[in-house]
């Protein structure tokens, strides 16, 4: 198997339906929350440099995909609609596209906060593995944009009743001002 992993780039338009397909599929297959998104909402991605692309070279196959999204003025990155065809899973995948596109979101935005919230335990520990911390959701971004983009999960009921201080997700968090001072306490 040969999969490429790239920055996504207008070559790769043609993948958006099949990645909004995918993201679907693994949400209704889960039970759990994945926000929906619109082909024409990941092509506005792939088309600003803001997403990583993995590609089985063998048979032009999407083999997996992930997105930033920038929020409260760009003080917070989120690194969302990470994806790995179920052919290509346990291989390590999400975590290369998962590092890939945290390297992007530093390079773009080096001053920001980067953040996730997810069901996946296998994402956790990826995060975990990066340098994030698990928070409270009051510790995100309150950009009311960021969290109308959970209306379509099936928990965002669970959500609003809590006022966005808990749902099923976890949020975690990767300060780089945190990982700063660390280094500096080391010195």
């Amino acid at each position: 198997m040969d999969i490429s992993l790239t920055i996504a780039d207008t070559d790769h338009l043609c993948y958006a339906d099949q990645i909004c397909d995918l993201m679907k599929k693994a949400a209704k297959k889960r039970g759990t929350g994945i926000a929906k998104r619109a082909p024409e909402y990941i092509k506005n991605k792939i088309s600003e440099g803001k997403a990583v692309i993995a590609i089985d070279q063998d048979d032009d196959k999407l083999a997996g995909f992930c997105y930033i999204e920038n929020w409260g003025h760009d003080n917070y990155i989120a690194n969302s609609g990470l994806i790995v065809h179920p052919h290509y899973r346990m291989m390590g995948l999400g975590r290369r596209i998962k590092q890939q596109i945290f390297e992007l979101s530093r390079q773009k935005y080096p001053e920001a906060k980067i953040f996730g919230i997810t069901t996946s335990m296998a994402v956790m520990k990826i995060n975990s593995d990066m340098g994030y911390k698990p928070v409270t959701f009051s510790e995100l971004t309150q950009d009311e944009e960021f969290w109308k983009g959970c209306q379509s999960c099936p928990n965002y009921d669970i959500l609003t009743s809590e006022d966005r201080k808990d749902c099923l997700c976890t949020g975690m968090l990767y300060d780089p001002d945190e990982k700063e001072d660390s280094k500096n306490r080391r010195s």
